[in-house]
């Protein structure tokens, strides 16, 4: 019996240790998600997967006869319209291949898929089959050869090659997520959320769940904050030599956006009574950001869930937006596994021979 109770208290305390362990793992949001993006930094490789749903667009004019047929059927073709890329990432040697895939509803309806593949110098496109624009059979389906050098060169700017650098890309976006992210409020912002009410995809694992979100309440806030404080500090990020010369932007051109962003007591109290305005013309009924970190503090999926009216208050017009968005990463820093690879042979047309082609074929 003595045994026994005691393989049961240290059952227990094993329990309790390992509950412990589990609950301390977890960080105060903020932090959390400031060790995430650091750890984006470490991701060598992965899969992932993204998608954007337009949920609702719509516009009704305050005066009926105003009503545009042709914006009502714009704006139906966009109404469920998605937008979801798949692909794989290595960051030695550089190579991204994705699929771009288009659905979109209404009575112009239409869905093509468009595959690609990137390396440090070139970006090739496979040619699709896209309704309502002809495009000779003799392309449709070869890779379009693209040199990002001769391209710059066309255009007449410097090749850069540090734009291709997803290393130091990823550094830039850590330093910038962490001073806006610094700026706002965790009590007002931030919040974590249990794992089993976050509704996660199947197959994400996540150790955390962390939600940024803005509502009618601090949207007011959230713009300030945005503007007279995170901006700010997003150009002196900017501004360092290794990312303006990555994002080829002149010091001039940054020290203008500085200035412009300069706010006397004047304007400051002209724009907070403009914001004041908001709850006029804004409702939010849903803007959140959720951010799911694994048990390494990856970031391994994030999804954006917006809907909002828009009133003008003198017309009386309406808009209403609804969207959501998420990204998903798996196989992190495994060996990838690509299946398009870079294309080669007759697989492959430039730019010169697509013309060419697309010319003969109007005739020219």
């Amino acid at each position: 019996m003595t045994k026994r109770m005691g393989a049961l208290l240290l059952t227990l305390l094993l329990t309790v240790s390992l509950a412990l362990t589990a609950c301390s793992s977890k960080q105060e949001p903020k932090e959390a998600l400031k060790t995430a993006a650091a750890n984006a930094s470490k991701l060598t490789s992965y899969e992932m997967s993204s998608n954007f749903t337009i949920n609702e667009l719509s516009y009704k004019p305050g005066d009926a006869s105003q009503t545009d047929p042709t914006m009502t059927q714009f704006m139906s073709m966009l109404k469920d319209a998605q937008f979801n890329v798949t692909g794989v990432y290595q960051s030695e040697p550089m190579q991204t291949e994705m699929t771009v895939g288009i659905e979109l509803k209404g009575d112009m309806g239409m869905t093509f898929n468009i595959p690609m593949v990137m390396t440090a110098e070139k970006l090739y496109v496979k040619v699709p089959s896209i309704p309502f624009f002809p495009i000779p059979e003799t392309v449709v389906g070869k890779f379009l050869e693209l040199d990002l050098k001769e391209l710059a060169e066309q255009e007449g700017t410097e090749w850069n090659p540090d734009a291709m650098d997803a290393a130091k890309t990823q550094k830039l976006s850590n330093e910038v997520m962490d001073a806006v992210l610094s700026e706002y409020d965790q009590d007002k912002f931030f919040k974590n959320l249990d794992v089993k009410d976050a509704k996660l995809p199947e197959g994400v694992d996540a150790k955390q769940v962390v939600q940024f979100s803005v509502n009618n309440d601090n949207v007011k806030e959230a713009v300030t904050v945005l503007v007279t404080k995170a901006l700010p500090k997003v150009l002196d990020i900017v501004s360092k030599e290794e990312y303006r010369d990555m994002l080829q932007m002149s010091q001039e051109d940054i020290d203008q956006a500085k200035e412009d962003l300069k706010i006397s007591e004047a304007d400051q109290a002209e724009m907070a009574k403009d914001l004041d305005k908001l709850k006029d013309t804004l409702t939010i009924n849903q803007f959140h950001i959720d951010f799911a970190l694994d048990k390494k503090d990856f970031p391994v999926y994030q999804k954006l869930v917006a809907d909002m009216l828009i009133k003008q208050p003198d017309t009386k017009d309406e808009i209403k937006l609804a969207f959501t968005g998420s990204n998903t990463y798996t196989k992190i820093n495994e060996k990838p596994a690509f299946k398009i690879n870079i294309p080669t042979g007759e697989n492959v047309i430039t730019m010169d021979e697509f013309e060419k082609l697309m010319n003969a074929s109007y005739g020219y």
